[in-house]
């Protein structure tokens, strides 16, 4: 049964009501759709460390997806870069209809299977490489087969779908079921659905990379300082994390240009930007790891 698809008893005469009633019943559905999150988070937390396991061997992030979606899903995958400092290159997007049904949904494309598969097949997946494809009905032909391509290419398969017992959830390694229930209004998945699966992308993306070394006691230490918002930002980060001004903080910041990592070791001891490189080098990127190490040795 297909409960994204299902009529919600509770959205009787729904059009006949007035604003703050249709208001508070579709914040009802918001919130439900995050409560299964909280649910789904074992599930959540397995396929958060697979992907940071792929990542650390040097794999790349797959997005697999159709309409609303794969929309949410390129929203995750673009702040990758400015939030952690993942390389571009290793953030793919595998979309029903390409990158103009972002703009225009096409609806037709999700039925796209050739397509899916030709897009699977450009990339030449690796056992290192995590996709993760997602369906509110946990059947969408273009998804399915992706998923089921990516799979047979050895790639480590995170599904994320709204309804149980789907044939998404089965074919992949990690599967997220998001129970978030009938649609307020029926088949308007980019709600509750929609919600649930920003959220639970949100988290997966977000884990992994604190395990990866990415996050230093709530900072994102390898944010992209590429405005003035984010350049104070990052002196405030080598500042508080190094424990010096922030005068201190920038003109470490200057050095290893905008580098907060480097900055913070040097502000803490470290001799130079190649020292505080080989720190880091020596601790696979984990800042936390190489102050001990300098504070060890001084």
């Amino acid at each position: 049964m297909s409960f994204t698809e299902s009529v919600s008893g509770s959205s009787r005469g729904l059009d006949q009501w007035d604003d703050a009633q249709i208001l508070s019943l579709l914040a009802e559905g918001q919130a439900r759709a995050v409560a299964s999150v909280k649910e789904a988070l074992p599930a959540v937390a397995k396929a958060a460390e697979a992907l940071a396991q792929g990542l650390a061997q040097g794999g790349r992030i797959v997005y697999a997806g159709a309409g609303s979606s794969i929309n949410i899903a390129v929203q995750d995958g673009a702040e990758l870069p400015s939030t952690f400092g993942l390389e571009r290159s290793r953030i793919a997007f595998v979309i029903a209809g390409g990158e103009a049904s972002l703009f225009d949904i096409d609806a037709k494309a999700e039925d796209d299977t050739e397509a899916a598969l030709a897009g699977i097949a450009a990339l030449a997946l690796t056992p290192a490489d995590t996709v993760i494809a997602l369906s509110a009905s946990g059947a969408t032909p273009f998804t399915l087969i992706a998923a089921r391509a990516a799979k047979a290419a050895k790639a480590t398969v995170i599904a994320i779908a709204n309804n149980p017992k789907t044939p998404l959830l089965a074919v992949a390694d990690h599967a997220i079921l998001l129970a978030t229930g009938p649609e307020v209004i029926v088949g308007s998945t980019r709600m509750g659905a929609g919600t649930a699966q920003k959220c639970a992308l949100g988290l997966i993306s977000t884990l992994a990379h604190i395990k990866l070394g990415a996050i230093y006691d709530g900072w994102m230490i390898r944010l992209q300082a590429d405005n003035a918002k984010l350049r104070k930002r990052a002196e405030r980060m080598v500042a508080d994390i190094a424990k010096v001004d922030e005068a201190a903080a920038g003109k470490a910041l200057a050095e290893t240009d905008g580098h907060v990592a480097p900055a913070a070791l040097i502000c803490a001891g470290a001799k130079d930007v190649a020292a505080a490189e080989a720190l880091l080098a020596k601790t696979n990127g984990n800042l936390r790891l190489a102050l001990e190490h300098l504070a060890g040795f001084r």
